[in-house]
């Protein structure tokens, strides 16, 4: 599996409760551009409207090499999911304060997918909180290694 692009501020933003795989309808230039790691995350949301799930916000470059007309690189792009994983991701959005969120692009089989959570925000304290603690983890890694050194 080879990861095309992350949204590394959701998980600095949100706890991750429940992932998702999906599949997502893609035109060839689009494809191109993914794989050459063109395509950006941040600011991106799912949303499920009439029965279907859609990827909104997400940025995905034009293909320089295309030949036909351009599109829109900010386009809402559905995702292919089971009528039950719809059914289920409809229910748990609409639960009090959650959201889907985008979590990575990926490659398995030769196909693109989508990486999707069902995550509820942070709040500011939880954030302080963990950038405090992975800086402890640091100052202890580099306490060990120069123990070690020695």
């Amino acid at each position: 599996m080879t990861d095309f692009a992350r949204n590394k501020k959701a998980l600095h933003d949100f706890n991750v409760e429940e992932t998702y795989e999906a599949g997502i309808a893609l035109t060839g230039p689009e494809v191109k551009s993914v794989r050459g790691g063109r395509a950006n995350l941040k600011e991106s949301y799912v949303r499920v409207r009439d029965g279907e799930a859609f990827l909104i916000g997400s940025h995905i470059s034009p293909y320089a090499n295309a030949r036909h007309a351009e599109q829109l690189p900010t386009r809402d792009r559905k995702l292919l999911l089971h009528r039950k994983e719809i059914d289920r991701l409809t229910g748990k959005s609409q639960e009090d304060g959650k959201t889907l969120i985008p979590l990575k692009f990926y490659s398995k089989n030769g196909m693109i997918k989508l990486q999707l959570a069902v995550a509820s925000r942070k709040k500011e304290y939880d954030k302080r909180r963990e950038i405090a603690k992975k800086t402890v983890n640091r100052e202890i890694e580099r306490a060990m290694k120069e123990r070690l050194r020695r």
